[in-house]
């Protein structure tokens, strides 16, 4: 249960980190709400799951989770690089997180 807590508060990571663009310096107020609601959330859930897995291992994950996302929607919302070496390096950063998951007692 806590690692489906922690990737889901990494795509609340994504859901604010992909909202802040969508405030324009907080300067619009729906945007601005769901994007503070999903921060919150998003660190809610990443605590409730650190009752039950090292801190290092979470937080690296949903970092992970969060940075992944939104380099996807990234290229896929606004046009950003796909390039090759940009891929491979999110592959890398998966990888990470499948380690992470395997090398994990929980």
């Amino acid at each position: 249960m806590a690692w489906l807590l922690l990737v889901l508060a990494g795509l609340f990571e994504v859901g604010w980190a992909i909202g802040l663009k969508y405030t324009e310096g907080f300067t619009r107020p729906l945007p601005t709400a769901a994007t503070l609601a999903a921060m919150a959330i998003s660190v809610g859930l990443l605590g409730v799951a650190m009752k039950s897995l090292p801190v290092g291992t979470a937080y690296a994950v949903w970092v992970g989770v969060g940075a992944v996302g939104t380099a996807i929607l990234g290229i896929v919302l606004f046009g950003e690089s796909a390039s090759m070496g940009r891929l491979a390096s999110l592959g890398l950063i998966v990888a990470g997180i499948v380690g992470l998951k395997l090398a994990s007692a929980s």
